[in-house]
């Protein structure tokens, strides 16, 4: 069982650039892909970025270029690099750790992407 929790979220400007962190606590396990989330007021949650185990990555249309994930496969953490954020970039933030059977969860971390 582990615990995620998220880091790094706050109030930046259009155009600013904001780094997210997600570090973890618990036993440690075997994690496959981990990944970013954003879930926007009166919207459902959707896929930011993911990296695998292997260091692949995916990233929603609307991200690409702009943010950038990583992880430290030494220990369970991921990153989100976020550069030109637009206002409809303001969501809650949560991360995912993917193990053999269980996806954990963060508690979020507000972004708001406001002038």
């Amino acid at each position: 069982q582990i615990q995620l929790v998220e880091s790094g979220g706050g109030v930046i400007q259009p155009g600013g650039s904001l780094n997210l962190s997600c570090t973890s606590t618990g036993v440690f396990q075997r994690i496959n892909t981990m990944g970013w989330w954003r879930q926007a007021p009166g919207k459902e949650r959707e896929s930011v970025a993911q990296i695998t185990a292997a260091g692949s990555t995916q990233y929603a249309d609307s991200v690409k270029g702009r943010f950038t994930i990583s992880r430290d496969r030494a220990k369970i953490a991921a990153y989100l690099q976020m550069i030109s954020l637009k206002p409809e970039g303001t969501a809650v933030y949560y991360c995912s750790a993917t193990g053999h059977s269980h996806t954990y969860w963060g508690p979020g971390t507000q972004v708001t992407v406001s002038s």
